[in-house]
């Protein structure tokens, strides 16, 4: 409502979200690393103008270049500070009043001959009030050095940038008798003072000094913990730095979970295009429909529509229904990515940074859990890992991995390991589906690799074009596809065996086992020779689809961290299906799966395996070395869940709807958080009601659910039109798909070029 200028509520309003973490009104706070904040300042001379207070403020800020500065030297003095590395230099400058000194320094850099300063950070009173006892005739000359000061003030900020920091209160029962007359009241009454005379002197000026006012919302939460009551104690110091160091560094970094003060990115030239493509889909569908209207109008025989006996069009209705279900889902996707681009690319809603407790991730596990419970349904039939059972499995495991990420439980090491778990499941559902699927059916045709292939990868395309983001960015689709792909060319290379081939000579068994240890093999090879992998990866247009941040270590990252848990899933299905062939398992309603005492034992060294996993994860104090156990063991829990889960026959014939549903679209749901649940690239979190948290929540979760969905059907009906089952259809699509991308590879290469 106030406009989108978030640099002004970074600097003037926020609220602590813990003890020591600090939330902007509406914007993300990004937490600069010295490599980043010497990037960002080099060859740039900062000064500190000011009191004790002001000193404080500068050791801060310097200390996030250097952790290393210890806070020496005369206090009552001026203070330098260099870094020769990056061309730094900061300098604290002692004026503890506001007075002719101080007017005669600022003055000096207005003058030609003597360089400016890039930053300027100034501030004093609190020596004013104990100097002169609190008097108001110091007030009154207070008031007429800042009205001197203020147009030099306003003169500089034409060409650096000037901050004026406003007067922290006190916490007055702490302090000395010395300081006494240092009251609230009388600290309102001078940053009163200045606040009204330096935006009275900018009012009709565009470059205006910053009043940095959110000092004081800080040192009202905190200055009970001071040493003296004057101080603010460390924790607050560092917090007031690091928003001096977002106010001006986040428009020349431009941090991903660094959002106040960034400019909206300008708009791409694939963005452009995409805007009007859809716009002319929207107007087509609209044409479309009126048309279709008015002939309907004409041609109906009857009103009696139940029936159905109204004349048809004399026009050519297949071809016609196909082009209006083509632009009626590009009309909606549309829609739907504008929302999409207003949420996370444009300053129209709020944004605000995770904070982890562990409340805010249990007692929603909890509350799904219980709904999970309730919407409880006999399945339709009774296999191991049946269709309905899948779909729950990924239902629980996506709501879970959401919580995760909007609690931003990451930080939380046990929780993270069990979260790799999830992931790692998803991929083995994808070794054990798609194997299973070519053993049995033995389609290896072009038509089952394009249909996998478009509902795989439709949503991410969309969003890198509309978002302006890489392939490799979501990172779980390159993952599936890649996989799904090596799956492929493992079970359709020669020789072919497959269910019914293998059914006739048990030798087979042996020659699909022989293929099995070479994917093994390969994995192994890679995992642990990066550069191979990374030369496989760096060929165009390979590269362009897996390089983040202009490589492909995080690709390896990713595929490295769950490498061999589709083989187990693509291994898993082959023992199971072997077991199922020759009625070595019952698999009939309310049945065991094997005879009471192997169920039991097994059972048994399920709970126990999957305790321990837990228990290992739970006591993880490492995440690098973790993540190295990690491939190897997760496999341990995945198959503990599953034979828990199947072994009972009563477990097996039931299963939640509730989760379920959810699972039918969990793909759709994990790529749409990124943009409209949570917020810049999943760093922060979206907020379309702000004041509001919860009610905020319950809102944004039921639009990014309803997206999610909407987006899941317009998935499928364009699957069924862009990938038809006639091959000489589907070869003339295939080769204008190939087009496309050629063309979006040639815009993408003119938009890096004009970048650099």
């Amino acid at each position: 409502f106030k406009g989108d200028d978030s640099c002004e509520y970074l600097l003037s309003s926020g609220r602590f979200l813990g003890e020591k973490v600090w939330q902007p009104h509406s914007c993300m706070m990004h937490k600069y690393k010295n490599s980043e904040a010497k990037n960002c300042l080099v060859d740039k001379h900062i000064v500190f103008l000011g009191d004790s207070r002001i000193r404080q403020l500068f050791y801060s800020f310097i200390k996030i270049i250097n952790p290393q500065v210890k806070e020496e030297g005369n206090k009552h003095g001026n203070i330098p500070f260099e870094d020769k590395s990056a061309s730094i230099k900061v300098d604290f400058l002692w004026y503890p009043e506001v007075n002719g000194s101080m007017r005669q320094r600022i003055k000096s850099w207005t003058e030609g001959s003597v360089a400016k300063p890039h930053i300027i950070v100034a501030g004093a009173a609190t020596w004013s009030i104990k100097i002169h006892n609190g008097s108001n005739e110091a007030l009154t000359q207070y008031k007429i050095n800042i009205t001197a000061i203020a147009p030099l003030l306003e003169k500089l900020a034409k060409s650096s940038d000037v901050y004026w920091v406003l007067q922290d209160p006190v916490y007055e029962d702490m302090l000395s008798e010395s300081r006494k007359m240092i009251t609230n009241e009388k600290i309102d009454a001078y940053n009163e003072a200045a606040v009204r005379i330096l935006n009275s002197s900018s009012r009709n000026s565009k470059a205006k000094v910053k009043v940095f006012s959110v000092s004081k919302l800080i040192a009202q939460e905190t200055i009970m913990k001071s040493s003296d009551g004057l101080h603010l104690p460390e924790s607050s110091r560092d917090t007031n730095a690091m928003i001096l160091m977002n106010v001006y560094c986040n428009k020349i970094m431009k941090p991903i979970d660094g959002s106040c003060c960034q400019p909206q990115p300008p708009l791409t030239l694939i963005q452009k295009l995409a805007f009007c493509f859809f716009t002319l889909s929207i107007i087509g569908y609209l044409i479309i429909s009126l048309i279709h209207r008015n002939n309907y109008r004409k041609n109906k025989s009857c009103t009696d529509l139940e029936m159905g006996e109204e004349k048809k069009p004399a026009i050519n209705t297949p071809n016609v229904s196909t082009l209006e279900m083509l632009l009626h889902s590009f009309c909606k996707l549309g829609l739907i990515m504008t929302y999409f681009y207003l949420c996370d690319r444009a300053n129209l809603f709020m944004k605000e940074n995770k904070f982890y407790t562990h409340s805010s991730f249990f007692i929603p596990i909890v509350y799904i859990l219980v709904l999970g419970v309730f919407y409880t349904e006999n399945t339709k039939e009774t296999k191991v890992l049946n269709r309905e059972q899948t779909d729950e499995w990924k239902g629980w495991m996506q709501l879970v991995i959401l919580i995760y990420h909007i609690s931003g439980a990451s930080t939380f090491l046990p929780v993270y390991m069990h979260i790799r778990v999830l992931v790692a499941a998803y991929l083995f559902q994808t070794g054990y589906g798609h194997f299973s699927y070519f053993w049995i059916k033995g389609d290896f045709g072009v038509y089952r690799v394009c249909q996998v292939l478009f509902r795989l990868n439709f949503l991410v395309v969309v969003l890198c074009i509309v978002m302006d983001r890489p392939y490799q960015f979501y990172y779980f689709v390159p993952l599936v596809t890649v996989w799904f792909m090596i799956i492929y060319a493992t079970l359709a290379t020669w020789p072919q065996i497959v269910q019914k081939k293998a059914n006739g000579n048990c030798l087979w068994h042996f020659g699909l086992l022989l293929k099995l240890i070479c994917l093994l093999a390969c994995i192994y090879f890679l995992s642990y020779s990066q550069g191979a992998f990374e030369k496989v990866f760096s060929f165009w247009p390979l590269s362009k689809c897996f390089e983040l941040n202009g490589n492909v270590y995080e690709w390896w990252f990713r595929w490295k961290l769950d490498r061999y848990v589709v083989f187990h899933g693509m291994l898993f299905a082959f023992i199971y299906l072997a077991l199922q062939k020759r009625q070595m398992i019952s698999e009939g309603k309310g049945d065991a799966l094997f005879s009471n005492r192997v169920s039991n034992v097994l059972l048994f060294i399920s709970i126990v395996s999957f305790m321990t996993y837990s228990i290992w994860a739970s006591s993880c104090k490492n995440k690098t070395e973790c993540n190295e156990l990690h491939p190897s063991v997760s496999v341990v829990q995945i198959l503990a869940f599953i034979l828990i889960r199947n072994i009972p026959g009563y477990v097996r014939s039931v299963y939640s709807s509730f989760f379920a549903w959810f699972g039918k679209i969990s793909l759709e749901l994990f790529i749409c958080q990124y943009h409209i649940w949570l917020a810049a690239d999943t760093k922060g979190i979206l907020v379309l009601i702000p004041g509001y948290p919860m009610f905020n929540v319950i809102v944004s979760t039921f639009i990014f659910v309803c997206v999610a969905h909407e987006i899941s059907q317009i998935t499928n009906d364009l699957a069924q039109i862009m990938v038809p089952k006639d091959n000489s259809t589907l070869l003339k699509r295939l080769l204008c798909i190939a087009g496309f991308f050629f063309g979006l590879l040639l815009f993408s290469a003119m938009q890096d070029q004009s970048r650099h």
